[in-house]
């Protein structure tokens, strides 16, 4: 097909062909979808028709067929279009200078720590997260508390020394 009969070919049936999909799919971006799948099968491949009508039967029968095909389709089947979806907030993370200290310790203490005292779960609990041994876990937050004390005790971003007492 050359440059111009594609262009005629789009211009005449493109409207057609996304009328159709969308009253099949009943989502614009899908009819889209579909509206371009159709008109590159007939601008690939090179079929020859006797009429206009014959054409524009063809691709109303190609359409039907790609809405058919989406439908049956498992990404079809196993997805929920953003409509469907509540609306909801993504959790907003604890604004904190003592969180901020705890992202600067060691990655283990800085885990068990952030799960012990942040999400709430248990020495055990986090053993089995992290693949570790309770021993290890407690280990993990006794040494990362130290660390943590130090930094607080002498003063990091706070501005309150060890032993002054702050108004």
């Amino acid at each position: 097909m050359d440059e111009k009969e594609v262009r005629r070919v789009v211009e005449t049936y493109s409207d057609m062909i996304l009328r159709i999909s969308y009253n099949y799919l009943q989502h614009t971006f899908d009819a889209e979808d579909i509206c371009q799948t159709v008109l590159l099968k007939l601008i690939s491949c090179d079929l020859s028709f006797d009429t206009n009508e014959h054409e524009k039967a063809w691709l109303i029968r190609t359409t039907i067929n790609a809405c058919h095909d989406l439908r049956k389709s498992a990404y079809s089947r196993k997805t929920v279009g953003l409509d469907a979806i509540k609306e909801k907030e993504a959790p907003k993370a604890p604004d904190s200078d003592l969180l901020e200290e705890i992202k600067k310790l060691h990655l283990n203490y800085r885990m068990s720590i952030y799960l012990h005292y942040y999400e709430g779960y248990s020495v055990k609990e986090i053993a089995k997260i992290m693949g570790k041994s309770q021993f290890a876990v407690s280990q993990y937050l006794s040494r990362g508390r130290r660390e943590l004390r130090k930094k607080l005790e002498a003063g990091g971003d706070y501005g309150v020394k060890a032993g002054e007492i702050y108004e």
